[in-house]
């Protein structure tokens, strides 16, 4: 499939932009409250200027160095631009990580977070950080258990201080997303944490009437990942 052009980028992202201001004044929110994340994985850097040009600023991508490739070009023209690092991290991708994102959302066990705060050290720079957690226990997610998160989250606290923000969640596919959303929300709260990653192209309404702070939106933006 061919790449969106830059109007095509720039309506979808309108679209978008629209339906997540909707969906917060349906709960009773503020628009502004809901921050979109452009994942814009797989795309070239060129779909990810048109969607700077039209104004977005925060993006997320799954793949370190393909973030880190993307990206370096981009940066020195747009200082207010943040990327997020969404997908599963592996340790030995991390200090790169730390290197390259603003946000790391995929916090999702020990090791990793001991991996962490090894690479925060040694590049003296650090992102924000989620803790992934694992709402539906699927076998074959990432994630921390639904049964440990209380007090993974505890210990990262502990840990990282206030680099620690929020939680991110990927609701089962088959299963209505809304329990899970509920779930992770209230978990944030309990924690103290301001930031609650959930909701993706399907489903981002949903999310935001269930409290998301942020939503991560690629195909209704980007189109389908080539």
């Amino acid at each position: 499939m061919s790449e969106l052009s830059p109007p095509e980028i720039a309506a979808n992202l309108a679209c978008v932009r629209d339906r997540i201001a909707a969906a917060a004044r349906q709960a009773g929110r503020e628009p502004q409250d809901v921050t979109l994340v452009a994942v814009s994985k797989t795309h070239p850097a060129a779909a990810v200027a048109a969607a700077l040009a039209a104004g977005q600023h925060v993006f997320g991508e799954n793949r370190v160095q393909e973030a880190a490739t993307k990206f370096a070009a981009l940066r020195p023209a747009h200082p207010g631009l943040r990327l997020h690092v969404i997908g599963g991290l592996q340790t030995n991708k991390v200090r790169e990580a730390v290197r390259v994102a603003d946000v790391i959302e995929t916090l999702d066990r020990p090791r990793l977070a001991d991996a962490l705060e090894d690479a925060i050290r040694r590049e003296g720079r650090t992102p924000d950080l989620l803790v992934q957690v694992n709402v539906g226990d699927e076998a074959q997610k990432s994630g921390i258990p639904r049964a440990e998160a209380d007090a993974f989250i505890a210990a990262c606290k502990a840990r990282f201080g206030t680099a620690l923000v929020g939680l991110m969640c990927i609701p089962p596919l088959d299963a209505d997303p809304a329990p899970h959303f509920a779930w992770l929300a209230d978990r944030a709260a309990r924690h103290g944490l301001k930031i609650v990653s959930m909701g993706m192209s399907a489903d981002y309404e949903t999310a935001i009437a269930h409290g998301a702070t942020h939503v991560r939106v690629g195909s209704a933006i980007f189109g389908s990942r080539p």
